[in-house]
């Protein structure tokens, strides 16, 4: 098991300053035991929204708002093609549930909700060399989550994370590939919570993080927690 970089590229830094991401790693993950606090975790968010007591972030709110404008400033269409926390959120808002996929899914999909940053995650031994979250050239290679014989291109100047043999994730946060996808059987996995305003969110992004970092340590033999942004732009996890 090798040690993998995650890098910010400096264009992605330069256009957009006040960006921190938290990566959270968990090794010797065990995804077939129960979650108990898991799945008090996402219960507990249904039951608020039955409630009245709790809605999730929708795209009035500042954190939604700005995911939207960094969309438009790569060329997505963010009402089409929604940032992941947008589209997690109006998703609980009409169903009134959440999905359950498995156990270090659900927990970073409460984390997301509950503090309407976005999350992802990657299966690092499906991973091929480091990680960039970089423009697009437009020739890197895609497959969609739940599309696995499916191949598509990201437009040049979309923002993707990508490795070695292609695009993790397009639209930045949009969708992550099939190929890199957690399941139950998942044990190295290096799970993303994002900002674009670190001096409003940055606190709310690090407790987001240990909330993370506490549903799965008890299921995985160590978590670790790095950031990356404009002035801390790579990090070994």
């Amino acid at each position: 098991m090798r040690d993998r970089a995650f890098r910010l590229a400096p264009a992605v830094a330069d256009a957009f300053p006040d960006t921190l991401i938290a990566l959270v790693t968990a090794t010797g993950l065990r995804g077939r035991e129960p979650w108990p606090h898991t799945a008090t975790a996402l219960e507990e968010l249904e039951q608020q929204l039955a409630d009245g007591t709790w809605r999730p972030a929708d795209e009035t709110d500042p954190r939604i708002e700005a995911w939207h404008g960094a969309y438009r400033a790569f060329g997505t269409n963010p009402r089409r093609i929604r940032p992941s926390v947008d589209a997690l959120g109006r998703r609980l808002a009409k169903k009134g549930t959440l999905p359950r996929i498995n156990p270090a899914v659900d927990s970073y999909n409460a984390v997301s909700v509950r503090h309407g940053l976005p999350a992802g995650a990657f299966d690092l031994d499906r991973v091929t060399g480091d990680v960039d979250i970089r423009y697009a050239h437009g020739a890197e290679p895609f497959t969609p989550l739940g599309e696995p014989d499916a191949v598509e291109n990201p437009k040049p100047g979309e923002i993707i994370y990508a490795d070695t043999t292609g695009v993790l994730t397009r639209h930045w946060n949009h969708r992550d590939a099939h190929r890199t996808r957690v399941t139950e059987d998942s044990t190295h996995v290096t799970f993303v919570l994002e900002t674009l305003h670190t001096t409003r969110d940055g606190d709310l992004l690090k407790l987001a993080a240990d909330e993370l970092q506490s549903l799965l340590a008890p299921h995985a033999a160590r978590t670790a927690v790095h950031h990356l942004c404009p002035d801390r732009s790579r990090a070994t996890v």
